[in-house]
């Protein structure tokens, strides 16, 4: 091939004259040699490694042409053998590359992972710290991800170490990936170390979202699991300072640390840390935690000391050793109820309950018995309590009095009386239990002083629920002391005393209805009917309804039974009273008490009177069982014939389920009377309330009674009535029924014929009409006979006007000369059938 004007001795194909010409105008030009690169590109691979060359040495500057050279030489020897000579001069390519490329990191990237792929190690590492030193430092995070990928996968840890410190120092915040090498590496003390920093940094943020709680935790099974390894840390002192900054995770902690001297071999500072941890935890997760740890450890020890001396054989030592260890365990095991009691009164020390459970727990050791009590007593807390803290003197009082130390037992009592406690029914049950105790060791005199001391005026007086005074100044207006001394009153003391508390009590406003009534009962026991009755009016002045109920209740019955019909004018006075102002809910039993003495001593208007008032002053729920005790004591006292208006008023007055049963009785009441057409008449009154698909029983008896008493007319009339009756219900049925029908039907005619819906609804309309016209046609009575069995004012009307009527074969005939022949013999006598009258007719009035 000739050359191109003498200058070159390179040789070219004549398909190669216009690039090498244009190269030849435009030497300096990237894209003329990148077009004759690509036209050559499936040439002769030493032919564009030739070109390659030649643009180089014209732009050495070129990164474009530098770049595309090297990968292509790359990929020449892609496949071979590493020891292959062209790797080297691939190699020296990249260094003749990197004179003028030295700040393209991508070079430097190419050049050592090519290196990396040959194996060598030392010029690779060197390679990656001049790239490190020649590119600048916001392009290092490009070269250090392969890096130290590279150095992890060498077998020399030292040197992977060594590159991790220089690039933590650049990015300090993967300080976890390097402590996860250490850990992979075997190296745990540097790890424990760089971990131990990074929970000492508070702004430090894991990339991998672990808390600083996490990392703490990782710290301390990392130095705890491996005492052997961990020199350069005092874990004891990392451990306890976990312990004052995590205290919710108090459990996990202790056991890493018995765990690291357990490890260690130093098992007594472990049992130590054990004792230490339980008698300090405050939460009943921490102290489980702390405690299956701890019995876990005895259990190892024991059976580790078996094995040992059943290899060994046995020896006394040993034994000696093994009895101690046994003994240990099940101390601590018997020890696990009251450590847990000491626990739950760290976390709350005035829980009054437990320290009852603790007492409990040292059932059967006096010293340590007292000495808790001595304990709760000054560590409760009676503005803090949970439960009751007066129970803890109580209980500690009665300890002494069961060991007949009465004296000690009166002592705690005198101190438990002075506490300030929260509520006055705490300083109250102190002072009943003490004059209790003194009881059942018959002190009589001694209990009454007790509780005629507690129930003293003291020097300042304050309301009982003024928050701002001690209970001691506030106990004075206690129920419960006052309620124990009077009972106390009545059994040891005189009438005088006993009348003085409770009067005491009624002064101070603070009796209840019981108490007024147990002071009227004391009274009444001994003769004191009269103030008695005055004790009932205090007590009644003091309440209102309905806490004055059961005062009245008694008073009245007291009274009624004392006096009878003697002062009636002043038990109606107490009536009236009672009845003043009295809800609905109680008025019943006033009422019935009010018609009872009327009955047995006033007048019997005057109970007819009540009774009908207490039909309108009862609830409504018990009206109905008025009315039925007014009917009944109405036909007892005056006959049934006087129930009529009672019965028309309930049936007015009573809800439609009770008038129905009112009606009825009536109308049986009626029909017993013989008074037919009255009993008809409720019937047909009370039809218009009675459903016939709900009440299927009043249509039978109604069925039954003119089957007895009627004709065939009333009995039609019962069924057009109840055929009425039906439709009336059934109105709305009705009318829903035709609103559902019309719409299906006009859905179903306007989507077959939308033409006829219109007629068809005029033929049901019609339809309709001649069913209504049909059904009232038989509605109507027929007059064709008329049969009466009963004669009533309208009966005889009715025959008056069928006389009326014109009979077409009745023969005229003259009755004159009749009339007068009536006239001459006079009237002839009628025999009429006799009746006795029933007894209930004529009532409890009615004389023998």
């Amino acid at each position: 091939m000739p050359s191109l004007n003498g200058k070159s001795d390179v040789l070219f194909e004549d398909d190669d004259l216009p690039y090498e010409e244009e190269i030849i105008r435009n030497p300096y030009s990237v894209k003329c040699w990148m077009r004759y690169i690509e036209f050559k590109q499936n040439g002769a691979k030493s032919t564009l490694n030739m070109i390659y060359e030649r643009a180089l040495k014209e732009l050495p500057g070129s990164y474009k042409l530098w770049y595309n050279y090297l990968r292509e030489r790359r990929k020449q020897v892609k496949g071979k053998c590493i020891t292959e000579p062209g790797y080297e001069e691939i190699n020296n390519c990249h260094e003749r590359a990197l004179v003028f490329m030295h700040k393209m990191p991508r070079i430097w990237l190419d050049y050592c992972q090519f290196l990396v792929s040959q194996c060598k190690i030392t010029r690779s590492r060197q390679t990656f710290d001049r790239a490190l030193r020649a590119l600048p430092v916001t392009q290092h995070p490009r070269i250090w991800p392969l890096y130290l990928r590279f150095v992890r996968n060498l077998p020399l840890p030292e040197t992977a170490i060594r590159v991790y410190r220089r690039y933590l120092k650049l990015s300090p915040e993967n300080t976890e990936e390097y402590i996860d090498y250490l850990r992979s590496v075997g190296r745990l003390d540097e790890a424990a170390v760089r971990l131990a920093a990074v929970v000492n940094d508070e702004s430090f943020v894991s990339k991998e979202g672990k808390s600083n709680y996490q990392l703490w935790h990782e710290l301390c099974d990392l130095i705890s699991q491996n005492p052997d390894k961990v020199t350069s840390l005092n874990v004891g002192a990392i451990i306890r300072g976990g312990l004052t900054r995590f205290t919710d995770q108090l459990g996990k902690l202790w056991c890493s640390l018995a765990d690291y001297y357990i490890r260690s071999g130093h098992f007594e500072k472990a049992r130590d840390v054990y004792e230490e941890a339980i008698l300090t935890v405050v939460t009943v997760r921490d102290f489980t935690q702390v405690f299956d740890s701890y019995a876990q450890f005895e259990e190892s020890m024991i059976a580790a000391k078996m094995e040992t001396t059943a290899e060994m054989g046995k020896d006394e030592d040993e034994d000696i050793d093994m009895e101690l260890r046994l003994a240990r365990f099940e101390q601590l095991i018997a020890r696990r109820p009251l450590l847990l009691n000491s626990v739950l009164l760290r976390q709350n020390p005035h829980n009054v309950h437990e320290w009852h459970k603790r007492v409990k727990l040292y059932e059967g050791n006096p010293r340590q018995i007292i000495n808790t009590y001595t304990e709760a007593v000054q560590t409760v807390d009676p503005m803090k309590a949970t439960g009751k803290p007066h129970s803890l003197w109580v209980s500690f009082a009665k300890f002494y009095e069961e060991n007949e130390q009465l004296d000690d037992a009166r002592t705690i009592f005198e101190k438990a009386t002075k506490v300030n406690y929260k509520q006055v029914d705490d300083l109250s049950a102190v002072w009943c239990e003490y004059g209790e105790m003194e009881l059942r060791h018959e002190n009589y005199e001694q209990a009454l002083r007790i509780l005629r001391k507690a129930t003293a005026i003291p020097s300042k007086k304050a309301e009982y629920f003024d928050a701002s005074e001690p209970v001691q100044n506030r106990v004075y207006k206690s129920l419960k002391v006052w309620s124990m001394l009077a009972d106390l009153e009545e059994s040891l003391g005189t009438f005088k005393s006993t009348k003085a508390v409770y009067d005491r009590i009624i002064d101070l406003r603070i009796a209840t209805p019981q108490i007024i009534i147990n002071y009227a009962m004391f009274l009444e026991e001994h003769n004191y009917f009269e103030e008695s009755f005055k004790a009932y009016e205090r007590g009644i002045a003091l309440f209102r309804w309905p806490n004055v109920y059961d005062i009245w209740n008694t008073y009245l019955t007291k009274f009624i039974d004392r006096y009878g019909g003697k002062k009636l004018e002043r038990a109606r006075d107490l009536f009236e009273q009672a009845l003043d102002g009295c809800p609905a809910k109680f008025a019943k039993t006033i009422y019935l008490l009010y018609a009872k003495l009327e009955e047995g001593y006033g007048l019997a208007r005057h109970a007819m009177a009540v009774y009908e008032r207490a039909t309108q002053a009862v609830e409504a729920e018990e009206r109905h069982q008025m009315f039925n005790i007014y009917i009944k004591r109405a036909a007892e006292i005056y006959g049934v014939t006087y129930t009529r208006a009672i019965y028309q008023k309930a049936i007015e007055v009573l809800p439609d389920e009770h008038a129905r049963d009112m009606c009825l009785r009536f109308a049986d009441m009626e029909s017993k009377l013989g008074e037919i057409d009255r009993a008809r008449a409720i019937y047909s009154y009370c039809s218009q309330i009675c459903d016939p698909r709900v009440t299927a029983n009043f249509w039978q008896t109604w069925k039954e009674f003119e089957i007895r008493h009627g004709n065939e007319d009333t009995i039609r009339e019962m069924l057009r009535i109840k055929r009425s009756v039906q439709a009336t219900y059934n109105t709305q049925v009705n009318f829903m029924s035709a609103q559902m029908m019309k719409a299906t039907t006009s859905s179903t005619v306007s989507d077959l014929a939308p033409g006829q819906m219109e007629i068809d609804d005029m033929k049901m309309l019609e339809q309709k009409a001649q069913q209504l016209a049909a059904e009232a046609e038989q509605d109507k009575p027929k007059l064709k006979e008329k049969i009466l069995f009963v004669r009533s004012d309208t009966s005889r009307s009715e025959l008056a006007e069928l006389s009326k009527q014109a009979n077409p074969d009745e023969i005229d005939i003259d009755d004159e000369d009749e009339d007068e022949d009536d006239e001459n013999q006079g009237p002839e006598e009628v025999q009429l059938e006799q009746k006795s009258v029933p007894t209930a007719v004529f009532g409890g009035l009615k004389e023998d």
